[in-house]
């Protein structure tokens, strides 16, 4: 099968960052947090940067792996880890494909002039089409990815342009980036932004179809953080300069209700309902293809049961999964609003990144102390290390502290739905395991 290249899988990255995050949630931002909001997107990027150095490093150790976060936990903590860390990605997932279906739907029923009402049904429209484009291949899906992001990163540059160049100085200041709003407001559009950067791993769950592996996957990790992180902000600035932050409102077309308080050329506001929802379809597409690789993994490592993996000799061995992944998917839709199920995602999304952390930290440290090469062989790592989070161990203990502090601004409803999730994950991993009457593991913590 013929291999992604570096350009390909950048465009998988940029193609699940650049969607519902800053076409959809970037409003609800700058509504919880105001100017601040500008903060949160430059904050979380720079967490989104040290994080991309761990899944960079961690998807070159392991680059037959196609679970991302979850296989990283899998092969270091073992299965107990890993089972919790994988449905909280699956959670994670599902979550984002249904925050992001409905930002298309919303964009589409606005530039259809029809009810909100419609909303759930194009939801539902896109990720069966997408799903059938998934069918034919990661490699498909990859060129369908790449012509959608050059074209939405073409369209974003052009709004960023038109914002600073038409908008209103007045609307935003520099004292009003510090001043505008609060530290609960800033942590509250924090937790959006972290979601708007997650589609990374993306890449990581691909890595075994890429061209130079996990050396490739680590340079495209760190490509797509940090262009989407620069349009990121370009667009905030632009939105604040052209509205005030109430105009905003929890609207699911942000950028659409910006250029109408400024009466836009109609041309222009037709340029970016299109490009949101090709954003939004090309960010759907790209979770559609790390939820089926999560889940087409899980089954194959055991933890998921084996009708998820079709047979190997399968054209799509994957195919399972992927409708699991779809169902699942459009199910989310009528999960709440948008705020709660962005939150929902990001709960899941931060608690892999935690232990992603710490796996760079236990793997530094038996490496270090030269008596672990068969423990560090069980962890399927390789022998031959492509690439390495610069500045150990200062960034890894940076992005947990960071990562724990986003946990401030998460709603109650999120905070308890992971917990839950978590508990039960618990529940059930220890269940079957006693049901399929596995030995006893007694382990002394001390001596």
């Amino acid at each position: 099968m013929e291999k992604i290249g570096l350009i390909g899988a950048t465009a998988i990255g940029l193609g699940a960052i650049i969607g519902a995050g800053i076409f959809v949630l970037s409003g609800v931002a700058i509504t919880l947090s105001g100017t601040g909001a500008i903060l949160a997107f430059l904050l979380t990027g720079v967490v989104a940067i040290l994080v991309a150095f761990e899944v960079g490093e961690l998807s070159s150790r392991m680059p037959n792996e196609t679970g991302a976060s979850y296989s990283f936990t899998y092969n270091v903590f073992g299965s107990e880890l890993g089972f919790m860390t994988g449905i909280l990605r699956l959670l994670s997932f599902v979550a984002a494909i249904a925050a992001i279906s409905v930002g298309f739907g919303s964009y589409l029923s606005s530039f259809l002039n029809l009810n909100s009402a419609y909303s759930p049904l194009f939801s539902i429209i896109l990720i069966l089409v997408l799903g059938y484009i998934t069918n034919k291949g990661v490699r498909k899906a990859a060129r369908t990815d790449t012509v959608l992001v050059t074209f939405k990163v073409l369209v974003l540059i052009i709004f960023i342009v038109f914002g600073i160049y038409v908008g209103k100085a007045s609307n935003l200041t520099i004292s009003d980036i510090f001043s505008g709003s609060n530290l609960g407001g800033i942590f509250a559009a924090s937790v959006l932004s972290m979601f708007a950067y997650a589609g990374f791993q993306s890449i990581a769950s691909i890595t075994p179809f890429l061209k130079g592996g996990g050396k490739t996957a680590a340079k495209a990790i760190i490509l797509s953080v940090l262009i989407s992180a620069l349009l990121y902000i370009g667009v905030t600035v632009a939105m604040l300069m052209l509205a005030p932050k109430s105009a905003y409102a929890l609207s699911g077309d942000p950028l659409s209700v910006a250029l109408s308080a400024v009466n836009a050329p109609g041309a222009l506001t037709v340029l970016i309902d299109i490009a949101a929802m090709v954003a939004t379809a090309s960010a759907t597409l790209a979770m559609l293809v790390g939820c089926e690789m999560l889940l087409f993994q899980m089954a194959k490592d055991g933890l998921l049961p084996s009708i998820l993996k079709s047979d190997k000799n399968s054209k799509n061995p994957e195919k399972n999964s992927l409708i699991t992944t779809m169902l699942l998917g459009m199910g989310f839709i009528f999960a709440g609003n948008l705020y709660i199920i962005a939150a929902i995602s990001n709960f899941g999304t931060i608690f892999s990144y935690l232990i992603n952390s710490i796996a760079i930290i236990k793997i530094r440290t038996l490496e270090k102390s030269g008596k672990a090469k068969n423990l560090l062989r069980s962890m399927n790592m390789k022998n031959v290390r492509l690439f390495l989070t610069p500045a150990y161990p200062y960034i890894p203990i940076l992005a947990t502290f960071m990562l724990l502090i986003f946990f401030i601004g998460f709603p109650a409803e999120a905070l308890a739905g992971g917990v839950i999730t978590i508990l039960l994950s618990i529940f059930v991993y220890y269940m079957i395991e006693q049901i399929k009457e596995k030995p006893i593991i007694k382990v002394k913590l001390f001596k």
